[in-house]
């Protein structure tokens, strides 16, 4: 059996690694999607829910690689990662955060296929050894494929 060289989220393109674990998350069918997702936009300042029927998934593959990244995150700090500037017309835009409820359930999704847990400082939550071990092994597959 041959070993793979230690990889890490940060070896792979951020784009390559997101769309593998959407894939893999849809794959696996034990994260729980809530059922308004095709209904709801994903902020204040959209004016439509997103094309991609798939958008949760990769959502929540992209909190996943930012968890990895950067630990503790709470509902806030994803809310402000996924924030945009909102268009008002002739009136000059402002920038506003994104969606609380797809962030919280984003999260709750990551925390109940035990891939993430809630923080021991009460600051959000930060990923499990079994989830940084998921996120490299994908990470691997992807540097594995480019070669």
């Amino acid at each position: 059996r041959e070993k793979m060289p230690p990889v890490s989220v940060k070896d792979v393109d951020q784009q390559k690694f997101v769309t593998a674990f959407a894939a893999f998350l849809k794959k696996s069918g034990k994260m729980p999607v809530p059922e308004w997702v095709e209904l709801v936009k994903d902020g204040c300042a959209k004016q439509l829910a997103p094309y991609d029927e798939d958008w949760f998934f990769t959502r929540t593959a992209s909190v996943a690689r930012h968890l990895y990244i950067r630990a503790p995150v709470g509902v806030a700090t994803v809310r402000k990662i996924y924030g945009i500037r909102k268009n008002n017309g002739s009136s000059p835009s402002h920038w506003c955060r994104s969606s609380g409820s797809v962030a919280r359930k984003a999260l709750q999704a990551l925390e109940k296929m035990k891939l993430v847990e809630k923080d021991a400082s009460g600051s959000g939550r930060r990923l499990t050894g079994q989830g940084r071990r998921d996120l490299d092994r994908i990470a691997a597959q992807i540097k594995k494929s480019k070669k």
